[in-house]
């Protein structure tokens, strides 16, 4: 009797599946030409999203492989991360960077950790002594759920790093933060009056903050350069709306550059009003599509350099994000390795760099990617993805819609409640301070007392099997300042 219930059962759910694929005008062409295996595509191709993370080789996938996504979960769980029998990376590809180790490495006993580096020194009332070389980039409130800026907050703490706000304003959670820059998006979220224009009131007043270090100006985003920020209705709760002052439940879509920035004129004036009434250092964001404008916006910057940036964040093209446009994500901007390639050197050739300190943002959550931008004239790296990855990220590319099943980037309570921020907190710190620690370890190895010695005569870039070049020789070599 049970089998007939059951089979009653199969049947009829079988006859109502191919009824509404077969005659219900859904659209879906599939679905009409093969009404009972048809959904089986559908759930495939939802179900692949959850799983594709566990169908490639170790070395393989993208934005980041197993052997980057291991690498960050044991740092950030306090696990070693030794390996055996051998690396699986393969040394003779081309464009690999390679270290140049000492015959006589540097003692324990005479090894120091990276000694820091004061930005806006002589040019604001309130330089900054930046400690750590190794930093969390801007991630907004909103586009990252509650629980997760709360983390990292608490984590940043912990490990004695910045954290940068993102665009998306300065939310409570971020009280947690020793260390905070205070980024400064075009729909100016968090230092905007009722209009959505910019005001002087509110930025003196996150400007009395004594976490609040430096200010940050948004000018562009490595994922989608010439487009501004952009978050979904889905994720534009009550509380988000307040911190932006934007309707709650409606897309918040920032403009494409500011508009009180329309030349390098007014991004001078700009920068320098922040300064002068916020008595703190102030930087630009941006990404690079070429010189050209560098040789534009440096040369004026030379006979006032009072309007200068006191530091430079270039992204580049592979940074992440929570929504961007496919089309900008993939084909606008350049890609960081040329960026600032090009940026250390135009601040050299203009004699800015002094002056300027380069912060490099994109893709850099590893050691050996960090001492590398270190060795191409970087003073400073950041990191939103490997902080995230710290989080428990699982990379599901569901970061735009509200439902990331780690309840990272959403402010979904069914989702969040599984992330405890003060657990969080402390492997966020962790793989900080581990990122750190194998890059002075690679310094040492390289016959450096601490990191800020990296120049790129310490590594060498594969150019092809049995054949690599001194980063020195193969681009003009950047000496850093102290």
């Amino acid at each position: 009797m049970l089998w007939w219930i059951i089979f009653a059962v199969f049947f009829k759910l079988s006859l109502a599946v191919y009824c509404y694929n077969r005659f219900y005008p859904h659209g879906h062409a599939l679905l009409i030409i093969h009404p009972w295996t048809g959904p089986f595509r559908y759930l495939l191709e939802w179900s692949f999203q959850y799983i594709r993370t566990h169908l490639h080789k170790d070395w393989e996938e993208r934005p980041f492989n197993r052997l980057t996504r291991n690498w960050i979960e044991r740092s950030s769980k306090k696990r070693n991360n030794y390996i055996s029998f051998g690396s699986e990376m393969n040394p003779n590809e081309p464009g690999t960077i390679l270290f140049t180790n000492s015959t006589f490495p540097i003692l324990e006993s005479e090894a120091q950790p990276f000694p820091g580096k004061i930005i806006g020194d002589g040019y604001c009332k309130n330089p900054y002594l930046a400690r750590s070389l190794f930093n969390i980039t801007g991630m907004s409130y909103g586009a990252m759920g509650k629980t997760a800026v709360e983390a990292l907050a608490k984590g940043s703490t912990l490990a004695g790093i910045w954290m940068n706000t993102g665009e998306g304003g300065y939310a409570p959670v971020h009280d947690y933060a020793s260390d905070v820059v205070f980024q400064i998006g075009t729909a100016k979220y968090g230092v905007r009056d009722d209009d959505g224009n910019f005001s002087i009131e509110k930025f003196r007043a996150l400007a009395a903050k004594t976490n609040i270090k430096m200010f940050e100006i948004k000018l562009s985003q490595g994922a989608k350069p010439g487009s501004g920020g952009i978050l979904p209705s889905v994720k534009v709760t009550k509380e988000v709306s307040e911190i932006r002052g934007i309707p709650e439940g409606v897309a918040s879509i920032s403009p494409n550059r500011h508009a009180e920035i329309s030349d390098v004129e007014s991004l001078m004036a700009f920068t320098k009003l922040l300064r002068d009434e916020g008595q703190k250092p102030v930087g630009i964001k941006m990404v690079l599509g070429g010189d050209n404008f560098l040789d534009h916006y440096f040369g004026r910057l030379r006979s006032k350099l009072d309007h200068a940036p006191d530091f430079i964040t270039i992204d580049g093209t592979e940074a992440g994000t929570g929504a961007a446009p496919q089309s900008l994500a993939d084909y606008v901007g350049l890609p960081l390795a040329q960026s600032l390639l090009i940026l250390s050197n135009k601040l050299e050739e203009h004699k800015l760099r002094d002056r300027i300190k380069i912060v490099a943002s994109g893709k850099l959550v590893m050691p050996d990617s960090v001492a590398w931008a270190l060795c191409m004239g970087a003073d400073f790296v950041v990191t939103g993805r490997g902080f995230s990855l710290s989080l428990g990220c699982i990379q599901a590319m569901k970061c735009a819609s509200g439902k990331c099943p780690k309840g990272i980037t959403t402010n979904d309570p069914k989702y969040t409640k599984a992330l405890d921020p003060t657990l969080k907190s402390v492997r966020v710190s962790e793989y900080a301070l581990n990122v750190i620690h194998e890059v002075e370890t690679m310094a040492h190895s390289c016959g450096l007392k601490d990191p800020g010695e990296f120049e790129r005569k310490h590594a060498r870039i594969v150019t092809g099997f049995g054949k690599s070049k001194s980063l020195a020789e193969e681009f003009k070599p950047v000496v850093h300042q102290k």
